[in-house]
């Protein structure tokens, strides 16, 4: 099973999970909300604070995967996404999705209080 670490105290990362849910086979995620559990993190083997930044997602082999890495993981297993995953695996374009997922998540991660905590 695929774990899902994401910040469900943030509307947009909460409206993008609850999408992914819906469209995903079941028995193949599981959805955890980090907000609800700060120590959770560190139990699986990240920082609270870095969980709240970035997508945080350990595959199917319990390896941690970060960022855009995360939404491969994800997209890979989602049947409509399988595609979008193999494009964002190209080297170029999954440089320019690393680029500009940081410069987001730097700029989103600044505006929140909460994550300032």
């Amino acid at each position: 099973m695929i774990k899902v670490f994401y910040d469900g105290k943030c509307g947009l990362c909460s409206k993008e999970i609850s999408y992914y849910q819906k469209i995903s086979p079941g028995g193949t995620f599981e959805w955890i909300d980090i907000t609800r559990n700060k120590n959770l993190a560190l139990e699986e083997g990240f920082t609270y604070e870095n969980s709240l930044k970035l997508l945080h997602v350990k595959d199917e082999k319990n390896e941690l995967k970060i960022g855009v890495d995360a939404f491969i993981v994800i997209w890979s297993a989602l049947p409509k996404f399988k595609i979008l995953a193999k494009i964002a695996t190209l080297p170029i374009v999954s440089w320019i999705l690393q680029k500009a997922y940081i410069i987001f998540a730097d700029w989103r991660f600044k505006r929140i209080k909460y994550c300032k905590n």
